[in-house]
């Protein structure tokens, strides 16, 4: 009986270490670079084949897909300094972000609010999306769709919106437009603020 239970608690011990494990293979293959700060409704974070339901706290990793559902928002801190705010029916891939230098974010579907605050070092960000290339070097902006077209805003620094062919630096107060993927940005122009409220308001913002 004796021999029986030790081998029982080796057993259960050796299912204990391999789970534990497994943990701590996929925290060193995919390095933790930030947390979800809040959370409203239902919002699922994806990695490989597996999902889970995201709870504030929870943290994120490099290649994180978080998608937000119907009338659901989240907030993600990034590094020490940045915040990503993602609005209603928004799926976004943290593909890779180191803190204090940048990284590549991909907006699939829905609109996401950038945040750094002014006067912080800049960093190298970049954020694909199905209407083209934006370049961020530290600053505040909107990016999704805004009544009758996708849109990037700029609220404070300045970015370069690259698609078909075409680079437009957008400064702080003005937003492009798109139409639909392909087409080049449309020539800046300053927002009013009902349109601002609009924007941010979609991405969660209150």
């Amino acid at each position: 009986m004796r021999q029986m239970l030790v081998k029982r608690r080796a057993v259960v011990g050796g299912l204990l270490l391999v789970a534990m494990g497994g943990g701590v293979a996929t925290t060193m293959a995919s390095p933790v670079i930030g947390k979800a700060t809040e959370i409203r409704g239902d919002v699922r974070r994806r990695q490989a084949e597996q999902e889970e339901a995201l709870a504030v706290g929870a943290q994120i990793f490099d290649n994180d897909h978080v998608r937000t559902k119907v009338e659901s928002f989240a907030t993600l801190a990034l590094g020490a300094d940045t915040r990503v705010l993602l609005g209603a029916e928004t799926d976004l891939l943290v593909d890779s972000f180191i803190a204090a230098q940048g990284g590549t974010l991909e907006l699939g579907v829905g609109r996401m609010v950038f945040d750094r605050p002014a006067g912080l070092p800049k960093v190298d960000v970049a954020v694909r999306t199905a209407f083209g290339m934006i370049g961020v070097r530290g600053t505040k902006f909107f990016c999704g769709p805004s009544r009758v077209a996708f849109a990037v805003f700029v609220e404070h620094g300045s970015v370069s919106v690259e698609a078909g062919g075409v680079t437009r630096v957008v400064g702080a107060g003005q937003g492009v437009e798109f139409r639909q993927p392909g087409d080049a940005p449309s020539e800046p122009v300053n927002w009013g603020q009902a349109r601002i409220r609009e924007a941010y308001a979609s991405a969660g913002v209150q």
